[in-house]
C-alpha cells in the first residue's frame, strides 16, 4: 500500500486568509475596506472625523462671547452666531473630505498607518469624494453669504474667500502647503484667528482684546491636533514625500512644540482671570491638556498619540466655549 505524501498548505492561500497578519498595515486595511465593498454611512461619517469639529466649535463660541463683550449695554445676535457656527463646521468637514480626496488620488495614504481613508482604500469613488468636499464648501460659503448680507459688510466675501481657497490648497493643487510645512501656519490663521475675531465681528462689528487673544489660544490648540496628526504619520509622511512641520522639525522637536502649542493658551486664560474672575475655571482644561503632553513626549506607538490627539480636541472644546462664556457672562 503505497503512503501519499500529504499536500502542504499553499502559502499564497494562507496569506489571502489573514491579510491582515503581515505586510504594511495600511495596505491591509485597504485590502479589507475594498473586500466588503462600497462605503456605509458610518464610512462616510467617519471620513468627516468628527473628532476634529471642536476645532471649528471652539472659536466660534471664544468670538461670539468675546463679542458680547463689545457689544456693551446691546443685544447679542444668536442668528448670527449660528451661522457662524455653520460656516466654521462646514469648513472644517469640506477640508476633511478634500484631504482625503486630494491624499487619495496622490497615493499618500497608501503608507497610512492610521484608519484607512475612503479615496485611499477604495471604499469610495474619488469623485464622489470630492462632490462631498465642494459640498460642505459650498454650505459655509452661503451661511458666510447670508452673514455678510445680515451685516452688510461686503468685503467679508474676500475673508470668506480666503479661507475656502485655504481649506482646498491644504492637500490639494499641485502645490499644497501641507506638503511644505504650512499646516499649521495656516490653522493658527484661519481656525485661530479669522474663525474668533470673525465670530466677534459679525456680532459687534468690531474685534477686541478678548477675541484677538482669545483667537490666539485657539490656534495653538488647533495647532496642537494638527501636530498630534502629523507625529502619529511622521514615518509614512516621510516616506510618501510630504513634508510636514513634523517631518521638517523631527519627532523630539515636534513633540516639544505639542506641548508648547497645549500649554501657553492657558497662559492666555491666566491673564484674563485678572479681569474676569471666573476664567480660573478654565484651567481646569488642564486635566486633558497635561495628560496628553505627558502622553506625547512618552509615546512609543500611533494608538497613544491618537488618545492625545482626542485630548487635544477635548481641551480646545472645554478652553472655547468656557472662555466664551466666561467673557459673555
Amino acid at each position: 500500500m503505497v503512503r501519499q505524501k500529504p499536500k502542504r498548505p499553499d502559502p499564497a492561500a494562507r496569506r489571502t486568509k489573514a491579510p491582515g497578519r503581515s505586510g504594511h498595515p495600511a495596505r491591509a486595511a485597504q485590502g479589507a475596506a475594498v473586500s466588503r465593498g462600497p462605503a456605509t454611512v458610518g464610512d462616510w461619517i467617519s471620513g468627516a472625523r468628527l473628532r476634529t469639529l471642536p476645532l471649528a466649535i471652539a472659536p466660534v463660541a471664544l468670538g461670539t462671547g468675546a463679542g458680547v463683550v463689545a457689544i456693551a449695554d446691546g443685544p447679542w445676535h444668536p442668528t448670527r452666531a449660528v451661522l457662524a457656527l455653520i460656516v466654521a463646521l462646514a469648513l472644517q468637514i469640506g477640508v476633511n473630505y478634500a484631504n482625503d480626496y486630494s491624499d487619495g488620488i496622490r497615493g499618500t495614504d497608501d503608507h497610512r498607518v492610521g484608519p484607512a481613508r475612503l479615496t485611499g482604500s477604495g471604499l469610495a469613488k474619488p469623485k464622489h469624494v470630492l462632490a462631498v468636499a465642494l459640498s460642505f464648501l459650498g454650505i459655509a460659503a452661503l451661511a458666510g453669504l447670508a452673514l455678510v448680507v445680515i451685516t452688510q459688510q461686503w468685503w467679508l466675501l474676500a475673508v470668506g474667500a480666503a479661507a475656502i481657497v485655504a481649506a482646498w490648497f491644504y492637500t490639494g493643487g499641485k502645490r499644497p502647503y501641507g506638503y511644505a510645512g504650512l499646516g499649521e501656519l495656516f490653522v493658527f490663521v484661519f481656525f485661530g484667528l479669522v474663525a474668533t475675531a470673525g465670530s466677534a465681528f459679525v456680532q459687534a462689528l468690531d474685534v477686541n482684546l478678548e477675541a484677538w487673544s482669545g483667537g490666539v489660544g485657539a490656534g495653538l490648540l488647533a495647532c496642537a491636533v494638527l501636530m498630534a496628526n502629523n507625529l502619529r504619520d511622521v514615518d509614512q509622511d516621510r516616506a510618501s514625500g510630504k513634508r510636514t512641520l513634523a517631518v521638517l522639525v523631527g519627532a523630539p522637536i515636534g513633540r516639544a512644540l505639542f506641548c508648547v502649542f497645549m500649554l501657553v493658551p492657558f497662559g492666555i486664560a491666566a491673564f484674563w482671570a485678572l479681569l474676569y474672575p471666573t476664567a480660573w475655571l478654565v484651567l481646569f482644561a488642564l486635566l486633558a491638556a497635561l495628560p496628553a503632553c505627558v502622553i506625547v513626549v512618552t509615546a512609543r506607538t500611533a494608538r497613544e498619540l491618537l488618545i492625545a490627539l482626542q485630548l487635544a480636541s477635548l481641551t480646545a472644546l472645554v478652553y472655547g466655549v468656557g472662555l466664551g462664556l466666561v467673557f459673555a457672562f
